[in-house]
C-alpha cells in the first residue's frame, strides 16, 4: 500500500483514502465503517472516494436489498432521496465506466463490491454490501473493501419486497458518506 501511495504521489495523484464512514438513516440508523482495498482495486477505490469526497453519495438510497444476499446503493444519478426513485439503480455518475479489477478476495459477509451490468467493464458508482457469503460472485465482480464496524446497521437496512429486491415505499439512505484516512 505504501508503494502505491508513493507511485501516485510521484504521478501527481493524491494518495487514496483508506476507508469510508457511511451514516445510514431509515429503518436502520447508525454508521457503517468500511476499509477500502486500494491495493486490490485502486481505480474503483479512487472512484468511490472521488464521489464520496464530492458529497455525491449523500442522501442516495439503498434501492435493491435482498434478504440473505446484499444491499445495493450508490446510484448518484437516479437514487437521490426526493427524486423519482422508480429509476434508482439505472444510473451511475457522469464519469466513465471502469474496467474490472477482479481479485481472489471472496465475497463474504461484510464485503463491499462494485455493481455492474452484464458487461464486466461497466462498474461506475453503484456498490453493494454482502449480508452473507456469495461464492458465486467470486472473481466475477470487483471487491473494493469490507465492513469493519456497523454490521448491525447493515443488518437493519429495509429489505426489498419488489421484483429483484427493489425497495418500495421509503428506502433507507446514506445520509452522509465520509472518506477517512
Amino acid at each position: 500500500m505504501k508503494r502505491l501511495a508513493i507511485l501516485l504521489a510521484l504521478a501527481g495523484t493524491p494518495a487514496l483514502a483508506t476507508g469510508l464512514e457511511i451514516d445510514v438513516a431509515g429503518e436502520a440508523n447508525g454508521t457503517i465503517v468500511v476499509d477500502l482495498f486500494e491495493d486490490v482495486a485502486p481505480n474503483h477505490v479512487a472512484r468511490i472516494t472521488e464521489l464520496a469526497s464530492g458529497d455525491q453519495y449523500d442522501n442516495v438510497v439503498f434501492h435493491r436489498v435482498i434478504e440473505g444476499f446484499m444491499a445495493q446503493t450508490g446510484d448518484v444519478q437516479n437514487g437521490k432521496e426526493g427524486g423519482d426513485l422508480s429509476l434508482a439503480g439505472t444510473g451511475g455518475s457522469d464519469l466513465p465506466d471502469l474496467e474490472a479489477e477482479f481479485s481472489d478476495r471472496p465475497f463474504a459477509r461484510g464485503v463491499v463490491g462494485m455493481a455492474r451490468s452484464s458487461d464486466p467493464n461497466s462498474a461506475n458508482s453503484q456498490f453493494f454490501i454482502m449480508f452473507s457469503d456469495a461464492p458465486h460472485l467470486n472473481s466475477q465482480y470487483t471487491v473494493v473493501g469490507e465492513v469493519t464496524s456497523g454490521l448491525e446497521v447493515l443488518d437493519a437496512i429495509k429489505r426489498g419486497d419488489g421484483a429483484n429486491g427493489e425497495v418500495s415505499g421509503t428506502p433507507d439512505r446514506m445520509v452522509d458518506v465520509r472518506v477517512t484516512e
